[in-house]
């Protein structure tokens, strides 16, 4: 019996997640990509793609979703946390901005026409600054 541990909106993303629980030998399965990838506006209304394990691997697949390997990452890539401009804060987020608008767009015109920039979002003020 199969059991829906998460659900994304997009098939990238839920395979991003299936190769970290592949990589831990957890057997896992993609539900509703195809659909989604035919009609990504339906993404919401079928309660997106969904990530299936069976019922024995579902709290083990939960636990290694749910950790933070974050600082791992920076320390082995040697990326330099950014400081937030405003506050000097060290506690900060990768942000998209533009995200919201280039949607928008999209939706009533089906063209891409703003741009997405990568930026920063403190934590501690709740600023976004571009990077």
């Amino acid at each position: 019996m199969l059991v829906t541990i998460s659900s994304y909106s997009l098939p990238y993303e839920a395979h991003i997640a299936k190769s970290r629980l592949d990589s831990e030998g957890i057997p896992v399965f993609i539900a509703d990509e195809h659909t989604i990838n035919m009609q990504w506006l339906y993404s919401h209304a079928l309660g997106g793609v969904k990530l299936q394990v069976p019922k024995l691997y579902a709290e083990t697949a939960l636990k290694v979703l749910n950790e933070n390997r974050e600082e791992a990452l920076v320390e082995d890539q040697g990326v330099d946390q950014k400081a937030c401009p405003f506050c000097g804060s060290e506690n900060t987020e990768f942000y998209q901005l533009g995200r919201r608008w280039a949607f928008l767009v999209f939706i009533g015109i089906q063209f891409p026409l703003f741009p997405v920039r990568d930026g920063i979002k403190c934590k501690e003020c709740g600023k976004v600054s571009k990077t």
